[in-house]
């Protein structure tokens, strides 16, 4: 039997044999290197080029007044919609009416001076022929004749101005549409003498709209019209829309020594949701392919850190180097990459083959414990 003494040291000898145990257990663990790995599939790719844009009408009509005056009545607000024809707002005729009255008033005078002119003519030719009057008395009468003769035109010149100007004072939409601006109010006074004064601003059909995009130079060779493209917007930002590229203007916009080109696109809005003004998230589709061999970038970022699999690996252009896990090694393989999308990239070549496990970053345990067995602690009591 073991005294107490002795007890003691053999509790201290099975401790300590348990704890060395326990460190080169740790010690052969932390040694190893562990790998995180994407599996090669099949999935579509799209490459793209991303740009803004803003929302606009297809169709903006401004409806101004080309005469001066108050407005006295309003018929539409703001959402509206109009037809062709229809009555926007009144301005006040009252002076307009007075002028055509005095148009018209000044028309019966001009017409009641041609009658007598004509008769004085008449009665002078009938002078002449008698001998009683000489034939410059009688040109006189015909000028006279020919001076009445062109006030009643210019008489009814001004009436037909004062009736056109009166019907001015109607303002109609010249277009069916929607009333997306009103620049006016009852009792306002508008001015057309130097320039047309915009009371509406009109636009055609919003189930048809146009998104305006700045492209820099170095994505502008790569749109074309008739191209198709998807964006968002914030008011709807897990909705992606769909528009096709109309029109690259060629006139360039310089700013901050930074070249852009406006692009215009068309785009279906049928139940109403994108509105005028929108900023749009933008890309362009340049190239799409489905159902393709892929691997992630990350696994074509990946580099091993051991030396002797580090080294340079000669590559022909066009091939790049990836690592796949056999058997918890990486093993180097050349492939032949095509189209990108930034998340993804398009194997060429025959070197993979779905469920692949490609390394995308390795995880080596000795970092994570750099002490070593010291984290084994025991205390006795």
């Amino acid at each position: 039997m073991f005294n107490s003494r002795g007890k003691i040291i053999f509790s201290l000898i099975i401790l300590l044999a348990a704890a060395l145990y326990g460190y080169f257990s740790l010690r052969d663990e932390s040694g190893k290197v562990h790998y995180k790995t994407h599996t090669v599939d099949h999935g579509d790719i799209a490459r793209t080029i991303s740009a803004n844009g803003t929302l606009t009408p297809l169709e903006l009509v401004d409806v101004g007044t080309q005469i001066s005056g108050r407005v006295i009545q309003l018929f539409v607000d703001f959402n509206d919609l109009v037809k062709t024809g229809q009555i926007l707002a009144k301005l006040d005729p009252a002076l307009l009416d007075a002028q055509l009255q005095q148009s018209e008033a000044n028309l019966k005078s001009a017409q009641t001076a041609l009658s007598v002119a004509t008769n004085k003519a008449r009665r002078s030719r009938d002078l002449v022929e008698r001998g009683f009057i000489s034939r410059e008395a009688m040109d006189e009468t015909k000028e006279l004749l020919d001076s009445a003769r062109a006030q009643v035109v210019v008489s009814q010149a001004q009436i037909a101005r004062d009736r056109t100007n009166l019907d001015y004072s109607i303002i109609r939409s010249p277009v069916s549409g929607v009333v997306i601006a009103r620049n006016v109010n009852i009792g306002q006074t508008v001015a057309a003498n130097f320039q047309t004064p915009i009371l509406f601003q009109i636009a055609r059909d919003l189930k048809q709209m146009q998104i305006e995009i700045s492209v820099v130079e170095a994505d502008i060779g790569q749109i074309h019209d008739g191209q198709t493209m998807v964006f968002t917007v914030d008011a709807f930002q897990d909705r992606e829309f769909s528009a096709v590229v109309k029109q690259i203007r060629l006139n360039p916009t310089i700013q901050e020594n930074v070249v852009t080109y406006s692009v215009i696109a068309t785009v279906i809005n049928e139940d109403g949701s994108l509105l005028p003004g929108m900023t749009a998230n933008v890309r362009f589709i340049v190239n799409e392919k489905s159902g393709v061999l892929r691997v992630s970038n990350a696994a074509l970022r990946y580099k091993p850190s051991q030396k002797e699999l580090a080294k340079p690996t000669e590559t022909q252009p066009g091939q790049r180097l990836l690592y796949r896990l056999e058997n918890n090694r990486p093993v180097p393989v050349k492939v032949t990459t095509g189209i990108t999308d930034g998340s993804f990239t398009e194997i060429l070549s025959d070197e993979l083959n779905v469920n692949d496990e490609l390394i995308t970053e390795e995880i080596d345990s000795s970092k994570q414990d750099k002490s070593g067995g010291s984290n084994f602690k025991f205390r006795i009591f």
